[in-house]
């Protein structure tokens, strides 16, 4: 069976393709277990091989472009940053009918956490902070700009037209006034650093509720600091918000266009994924509530 489509342009992809393709790409894995693992991911379909090793493949042409880029920064990034994060373990190339890259990475132990549950939230919010301005410090010299390297004002049309088609199911005044307010902010003024631009549930791994590993870098780049702010109202429930913040240092201008990208990208997950992906489109939702219960000034 065809691992889950989101959209009809996927690839198909199952168990039997993946089987092929380490068979005839890397014979010295071929007698390890294969199994599909279950995730609401919507840029790659992964299987756990054997204890160690997840095949990854990409389900769409613009997801097979970051294969290149996450073989050659990944293994740079790694011992730079306090948690682990994949490390690339074999390349593979079309065949047997897949028309794209893939890549074998080391498996990672973790589970994801729900959106704004953990068990010790002021534990993670530090651990998030040291994360993101770890990946900050990194030197940005020939680094490619991030999925979500655009200024915050670049996405007024597409966040706009999202609350006006989701009108029926939002508070569309609230929400309006929220990136209203998120636009005013000032725009970055310093130099773009590296960012993991999604840092949301489905790619972060935590264990006994500290942050064990950072996965998906499909986002990664170069870009505005601001953007991995979003973890705050993605993982983090409002007692957290502020160790967060300041363990990254955010000023309010930062932080209102860390509001502003959250909203914006839970707008566009919730639009385009309400019917085909119920955990993405719960998680929307729960950022966008948690953005309304807790506005900034003026609204």
């Amino acid at each position: 069976m065809c691992a889950r489509k989101f959209r009809p342009e996927e690839a198909d992809i199952d168990a039997s393709l993946v089987r092929r393709l380490v068979d005839a790409q890397f014979p010295q894995w071929s007698g390890l277990a294969l199994t599909e693992v279950d995730s609401a991911g919507t840029s790659n379909a992964m299987f756990r091989l054997g204890e160690d090793l997840a095949v990854r493949l990409p389900r769409l042409a613009g997801s097979a472009q970051d294969v290149a880029k996450e073989h050659r920064w990944l293994p740079l990034l790694a011992g730079t940053l306090p948690v682990a994060i994949p490390s690339p373990q074999g390349r593979g190339i079309p065949g047997e009918g897949y028309p794209w890259p893939w890549s074998v990475y080391r498996w990672l132990e973790g589970a994801n956490p729900g959106p704004g549950r953990t068990p010790e939230p002021a534990l993670l919010a530090q651990d998030l902070a040291r994360f993101v301005c770890a990946l900050r410090r990194v030197d940005p010299a020939g680094g490619p700009a991030s999925y979500r390297s655009e200024p915050l004002a670049r996405r007024d049309d597409v966040t706009r037209a999202a609350i006006h088609e989701l009108r029926a199911e939002l508070a569309a005044e609230q929400v309006s006034a929220v990136w209203a307010s998120a636009l005013r902010a000032s725009e970055a003024s310093g130099p773009a650093v590296w960012i993991h631009a999604d840092l949301q549930p489905g790619n972060v791994l935590v264990a006994d509720g500290r942050l064990s590993a950072v996965i998906d870098f499909g986002c990664l780049g170069l870009g505005d600091p601001a953007v991995d702010l979003i973890a705050a109202w993605y993982l983090l429930p409002a007692g957290a918000r502020d160790v967060f913040r300041s363990g990254t240092g955010a000023d309010d201008a930062a932080w209102a266009r860390g509001r502003g990208w959250a909203l914006s990208v839970a707008l566009l997950e919730l639009q385009h994924y309400r019917e085909s992906n119920p955990v993405m489109a719960s998680i929307a939702r729960h950022v966008i509530a948690e953005l309304l219960a807790d506005p900034p000034p003026g609204t």
